[in-house]
């Protein structure tokens, strides 16, 4: 069995990263989205309802709670949570003393806190802002608490990914650091014995992550993916398309629909193969997700969402394949016993036949064709909703044993590897250690079969009750969520898109261009990953309903007419480029327009667009139709803003960070964050390569005598076979 050392430790940098990706990006939009003079201001969050100090946080588990003890009001201490977990999530990314379990404690706090903050935003304010989180195809139902207005900016499917995947760094983290010899040993040598349980449930995280988002494409009873002929729309309707996605659009249409035949089969048929005992079946499958992903961050911006997913799938690595050195296997020519012998080939036969298996089910079930005339392959789907329907009650309750089994297996493993514990007292330490551990493990397993099950309904009933209990008791600190991407196409007849326009009289008007969403038909698509700008999503929301199921958008015209700064930079980092940057606009409105990619050959353009109706009425400040709105969303917060000490020294520190970040445009600080976590890990390997290369001299120790010229073939494979023994082998004493 080939250990997990490396993989874990991947693992835990990535989570750092991520989390350093969403701090920063969190902390470039709180004055505009959050602010006193921001959309939503969020000092209508937090609002104590006369309940205990602890009843109140357990409900609402947020650390914003005691940022008045700070000096601070709601706003300012989600400034603060998301600084420090930037920073803490750089340290532990570039420190690996710092990737212990109280560190991606902190991580999964400060984020839980900024997502429960948003939550609790009017969210007993009449809305219909759930609409899209029902129908759209990004985001569909994850649990009972996701269909409140509050999440509008902040609750996509990703956040709570994160969140989940930041607690389970929590339990994947180790108490105690090794050292790197040690580490790289890899394989059960010295390993603890509860090390591989919660890295197990990272592994099942991504399982019903890709089962689930693969599933609820066919369920959605969408006619494009069971036309197959989703990806003919996906790349010029998705929220905010990159230069690529223009070429991918132009590609032929039977390309299109066999992509999204391996889009299936990557989703749905490979999964499983996440728990298969034969490695190299987990290695394809981890290929394939790969695969799939990378090409998702090439033609779409979809922030830190795609990186968390390939973060998710270092699970299915092992150090000895995070090790290998090329060409090795030429030098291993140890012998082997006829039952070791026979083992390996029923391994490779079933490999060859799992392989066969997803050939002929990808044949047959999308009725693949070559065309040789046409040098095409074509494709349809020859099973009908209801017979998937039944497939999907036959099989879901089994994937349910499969990771009862898989399970089963790692506890047994721990416990084998607890017997070879040697001394009373490691033994007593490791037993504490794995009874608590596996406690976890199992516990957050039955967690997730909840929200998991949801993928079917007769399976979702039949689970255990207590399980259901369990869910229902932790549900708010969003330890396990239900998953489901790309869910529906829209904009089938052209991509619907808000466009804002101001003007000072009421006749002449001035189209307000965003940063990253289109509205210029001239300017190419942006690439903006890992950043997330949230109001640019939602405004690729509020496109697909009328503005009434938007609340926050009367807000947004609001501020707009105030000419509040905050709200501006999300317009326009850069403010000269607002058009109405010297004085606000005496009017605003909003037109719905539909915008479709430019044809192959047209000169200097990007898209091409139809008005098709009014989305927003021209209004101005004091006009009753605005003022009407604002009361029927509950936008109006008469209550006064509560008054703070603006020369507290963290007050004040906090004023001069933004001063300095603010001119930055988000995505440039992010890639400079990223480009410096790469200078550093240069520099630490050129310091790790000198000290390796100094001489012995330099380190104090006596030169050793040098080899004979005639004994360096039998040296080096002396050499060889030692370096292949102390990999297989628990590590030799050290000299006394």
């Amino acid at each position: 069995m080939a250990g997990s050392r490396l993989p874990r430790q991947l693992f835990l940098q990535g989570v750092a990263g991520v989390f350093m990706f969403a701090f920063a990006s969190l902390y470039t939009q709180i004055p505009g989205l959050y602010g006193p003079e921001g959309i939503l201001p969020a000092r209508r969050m937090l609002r104590p309802q006369g309940k205990g100090h602890w009843q109140q946080l357990w409900e609402t588990p947020t650390l914003l709670w005691e940022a008045p003890r700070l000096g601070l009001d709601t706003a300012q201490g989600l400034e603060l949570l998301s600084l420090l977990g930037t920073v803490l999530a750089l340290g532990a990314l570039l420190l690996r003393p710092l990737r212990h379990p109280l560190v991606y404690l902190l991580l999964w706090a400060a984020y839980l806190s900024a997502c429960q903050a948003s939550r609790t935003l009017i969210s007993s304010s009449p809305s219909h802002s759930h609409f899209y989180l029902l129908e759209d195809r990004h985001i569909c139902p994850l649990t009972a608490l996701s269909l409140q207005v509050g999440q509008v900016f902040f609750y996509f499917q990703w956040d709570s990914l994160l969140l989940e995947t930041g607690f389970l760094a929590v339990l994947v983290a180790p108490l105690r650091q090794f050292p790197n010899r040690k580490q790289a040993q890899g394989g059960l040598t010295g390993a603890l014995p509860h090390e591989g349980l919660p890295f197990w449930l990272v592994r099942w995280l991504l399982f019903r992550l890709m089962f689930a988002s693969g599933v609820v494409k066919l369920t959605s009873r969408c006619p494009t993916w069971w036309g197959l002929t989703a990806l003919t729309y996906h790349y010029e309707t998705q929220c905010l398309p990159t230069p690529a996605a223009w070429l991918a659009h132009h590609l032929p249409v039977w390309l299109h629909k066999l992509s999204v035949v391996a889009t299936f089969l990557i989703e749905i048929a490979v999964p499983p193969l996440f728990f298969a005992p034969i490695r190299r079946l987990r290695l394809a499958a981890f290929y394939a997700q790969v695969l799939l992903q990378v090409l998702i961050i090439i033609t779409g911006n979809y922030n830190f969402f795609n990186l968390l997913t390939l973060v998710l799938t270092t699970a299915l690595l092992d150090d000895q394949h995070l090790t290998a050195e090329p060409g090795l296997g030429r030098y291993k020519k140890t012998p082997t016993s006829w039952p070791k012998a026979l083992l390996t080939t029923l391994s490779l036969l079933l490999e060859l036949a799992v392989y066969g298996l997803l050939a002929y089910g990808t044949v047959h079930y999308f009725g693949l064709e070559v065309d040789w005339q046409e040098h095409a392959i074509h494709s349809r789907t020859t099973f009908t909703f209801h017979q998937f329907s039944q497939w999907l009650k036959t099989v879901t309750l089994p994937t349910v044993w499969l990771g009862v089994a898989s399970l089963a297996w790692e506890l047994l493993t721990a416990l084998w590897r607890w017997t070879q514990v040697r001394g009373w007292l490691p033994k007593l330490r490791a037993a504490i250690q794995l009874s608590i551990l596996g406690a976890a493990t199992v516990a957050l397993f039955l967690i997730s079969l909840v929200p998991y099950s949801y993928v079917e309904p007769e399976t979702h009933g039949r689970l255990w009750t207590g399980a259901h209990r369990l869910s229902g008791a932790v549900g708010h600190l969003q330890l396990a969520n239900s998953y489901g991407l790309f869910r529906r196409m829209t904009g089938l007849g052209g991509r619907p898109e808000v466009v804002l326009e101001g003007s000072y009289n009421g006749h002449h008007w001035t189209e307000i261009e965003f940063m990253y969403k289109p509205g210029n038909v001239s300017r190419p698509p942006p690439v903006v990953v890992p950043h997330q700008p949230r109001l640019d999503w939602q405004m690729w929301f509020a496109a697909l309903g009328p503005h009434t199921h938007s609340p926050w958008f009367t807000s947004l015209v609001l501020r707009l007419l105030q000419g509040k700064e905050p709200v501006i930079h999300l317009i326009q980092n850069n403010i000269t480029r607002y058009p109405f940057h010297k004085q606000p606009p005496a009017y605003i409105r909003a037109q719905r327009y539909k915008y479709w990619f430019s044809q192959p050959g047209e000169q200097s353009r990007w898209w091409r667009r139809q008005w098709v109706e009014e989305f927003f009425p021209p209004v101005s400040l004091g006009d009753p139709a605005l003022e009407t709105l604002l009361r029927q969303f509950g936008l109006q917060d008469k209550s006064p803003p509560r008054a703070r000490n603006p020369r507290s020294a963290l007050v004040q520190a906090l004023h001069w960070v933004r001063t300095q970040l603010s001119p930055i445009e988000p995505p440039t600080l992010l890639w400079g964050l990223l480009g410096a976590v790469g200078a550093v890990r240069v520099m630490q390997a050129l310091l790790v390569s000198r000290s390796l290369r100094s001489s012995p001299q330099d380190r104090g120790e006596k030169p050793k005598p040098a080899l004979k010229k005639n004994s360096g073939a039998a040296s080096e494979q002396a050499s060889r076979a030692t370096n292949n023994f102390s990999s297989s082998s628990r590590p030799a004493r050290q000299k006394k």
